[in-house]
């Protein structure tokens, strides 16, 4: 089949959403498909597209004559949409979702999938206007599309989607998000990683990986500063090392100097595709402290469990989901809670090698990607076969 994944964001904008299409693509194509990703063309970072591009990245970038942050309007996409065999769209995708449910509208006998990512959250005149999409527009998109993929029934149960699930629930189908095994893998820490940051090779080390950007606010990295202020203010030693970059960076290390955690704290911004595994590997605990339903699944938390990295994580509808397959979760924003966790964790020192072994077994029998796109591929020739 000839199939278009259509997508906001994609590598090397580091971000779930664009990762999940590259990963499907690229896995796809051992079924022999032709896939393209329709993402938009945007400016900036051009050494490190350049880099990416040198991949085989299935990218088709199309002209965005309209952006706003991750929005984009793609006007390219109603008239090249009809050589596809099959089409999916990668939810929300502001700008371009509606211009999918029009083509698929005049195109009713080529089958639309659509992999139903997230909530929409933000605040003030942004916020609203999310509301009132969610309200009126996200029904007439998920209406149009002949399958919906979740990744949790969880998620989508408790999200802005829920009266539609309710009403449509032959539509759903549950297909969790992956992860890379042999890229994520446990391995031995790299050296020179840990002299170059200025890291110690051998106390409990604490990782996050998120964006710091304003589209990524929810990750809560407020949450986990609070929770390391009382870690040492009850004399643990520890490091943790945050890996991200955007414009919120500046006010979180401004805000762990402030607290006095510029010791135990090493932001060291983004790094490349292929340092991450090993950032994943100098770890002995991950914690993704998100605040609202904004984060849906937390693939990074696959990310770590491959790794052979327990993890902890808010109790959020979808993300609860994997981090109860590999470790804790704690109430929302509740950092009290939080710090109590990495206590017990890091005080049962001969049983983390077991709990290290358990999270991989788990990635490779549930998570990992041949696997998942497997199900994929045998939901796209089940619609194609009926239409």
């Amino acid at each position: 089949m000839k199939i278009a994944h259509i997508v906001c964001t994609y590598p090397p904008y580091y971000g779930g959403m664009g990762n999940t299409a590259f990963q499907m693509a690229s896995y796809l194509s051992f079924f022999d498909h032709q896939v393209e990703v329709l993402t938009p063309q945007y400016g900036g970072l051009p050494e490190e597209k350049e880099k990416f591009v040198d991949k085989q990245d299935y990218a088709k970038r199309l002209a965005a004559p309209i952006t706003y942050g991750n929005a984009a309007y793609l006007p390219e996409i109603k008239n090249i949409l009809d050589d596809f065999d099959l089409v999916h769209l990668h939810y929300p995708f502001f700008g371009t979702a509606n211009l999918v449910r029009k083509w698929k509208l005049k195109n009713p006998q080529k089958p639309l999938v659509l992999t139903y990512h997230m909530d929409t959250r933000g605040d003030g005149l942004k916020g609203f206007i999310f509301k009132i999409y969610a309200k009126f527009w996200m029904p007439k998109i998920l209406s149009v599309a002949d399958k919906i993929l979740v990744s949790s029934f969880d998620y989508i149960e408790h999200s802005d989607a829920r009266n539609f699930y309710l009403q449509n629930k032959e539509k759903f189908v549950e297909l969790p998000f992956g992860v890379d095994i042999e890229n994520f893998a446990p391995r031995a820490k790299t050296i020179e990683i840990i002299k170059e940051n200025g890291l110690q090779e051998n106390i409990p080390t604490i990782l996050f990986v998120g964006g710091m950007d304003s589209a990524h606010y929810f990750k809560g990295v407020d949450v986990l500063l609070k929770s390391l202020y009382l870690l040492k203010k009850n004399k643990f030693v520890f490091q943790t090392i945050l890996v991200g970059d955007g414009n919120l960076k500046e006010q979180y290390v401004m805000k762990a100097k402030g607290l006095g955690l510029e010791k135990n704290t090493f932001f060291v911004g983004k790094v490349s595709n292929e340092e991450l595994p090993l950032y994943y590997n100098l770890a002995d605990l991950f914690v993704l402290p998100s605040i609202n339903s904004a984060e849906a699944f937390g693939v990074v938390l696959l990310e770590a469990m491959s790794s052979g990295v327990p993890v902890i994580a808010s109790d959020l509808p979808g993300v609860r989901t994997v981090a109860k397959d590999g470790g804790e979760v704690f109430k929302v924003k509740d950092y009290q809670e939080l710090t109590s966790l990495i206590f017990e964790y890091f005080s049962q020192p001969k049983d983390i090698p077991i709990w290290k072994n358990q999270v991989r077994e788990v990635v490779l029998k549930k998570y990992a990607w041949s696997k998942i796109v497997e199900n994929l591929n045998n939901i796209y020739l089940e619609l194609v076969n009926k239409k």
